[in-house]
């Protein structure tokens, strides 16, 4: 198992402790699985699998640290008063 700190933003921000795949795997040469398109009896393309390698697992994940949700920032044309609290406008 090769661990690694990564920062998710779903369901909530957090840094996680996540497994990744072996660099050196012979199967999916490091990117952790691969994806084979499948035919019909006619030959026609019907659609694709997806396989996971077996020398990782996506799901295997720990929560380290929950990272707080900070407030959204306004830019100054969206909040006449982000200028500085002064408007040249006249209030009529």
């Amino acid at each position: 198992m090769r661990l690694r700190i990564h920062r998710t933003t779903w369901p909530r921000p957090a840094l996680v402790l996540t497994d990744t795949p072996r660099p050196n795997c012979p199967d999916c040469r490091g990117e952790g699985g691969w994806d084979e398109d499948y035919g019909d009896e006619t030959g026609e393309y019907a659609g694709t699998h997806s396989y996971l390698c077996p020398c990782w697992h996506p799901d295997r994940c720990w929560t380290l640290l929950p990272l707080p949700l900070l407030p959204r920032r306004r830019t100054a044309g969206q909040d006449p008063w982000a200028t500085g609290g002064y408007s040249d406008e006249p209030p009529f």
